[in-house]
C-alpha cells in the first residue's frame, strides 16, 4: 500500500470512527440534524453500524486491499445517501459540504486502491 492510500485511509477511519461513535451514542448535534432531514432513529443507528463497519474495512485493509477497496466504495455509497437528504432538505451547501468532502475522499481512496 503506497503512503498516499495509507494516509487518505487513516483519515476515513478517523473521521467515520468519529461520526459512528456520535451516531451510536445519540450525540445532541446528531439527533437535531437527524430530524431537520428526516432521518428515523433506526435509520441513523443503521448508518453508524454501516460508518463502523466501513472502519474495519479499512484499518483490515492495510493487510489485505480488497476490504478496503470494497469499504471505501461503501463510504462512497453512504456520502451519496448524506448528500441526497442534505439537498432534499434544501440545506445549504455549507451543511452539505463535509459529506460531499469526504465522499470524494472516499472516491479517490477506491480509485487509488483499484489501481494499485
Amino acid at each position: 500500500m503506497s503512503i498516499v492510500i495509507g494516509v487518505l485511509s487513516l483519515l476515513l477511519t478517523v473521521a467515520f470512527l468519529g461520526a459512528a461513535g456520535l451516531r451510536i451514542a445519540g450525540a445532541p448535534s446528531i439527533r437535531a440534524a437527524d430530524a431537520r432531514l428526516g432521518v428515523s432513529p433506526a435509520l441513523d443507528r443503521a448508518i453508524g453500524a454501516l460508518e463502523l463497519a466501513a472502519v474495519a474495512g479499512l484499518i483490515a485493509g492495510f493487510w489485505f486491499r480488497p476490504l478496503a477497496l470494497a469499504a471505501s466504495i461503501g463510504l462512497v455509497l453512504l456520502m451519496i445517501g448524506a448528500v441526497t437528504y442534505h439537498l432534499r432538505a434544501r440545506d445549504p451547501a455549507a451543511l452539505a459540504a463535509p459529506a460531499a468532502t469526504l465522499g470524494l475522499a472516499a472516491v479517490a481512496n477506491a480509485v487509488l486502491l483499484g489501481l494499485a
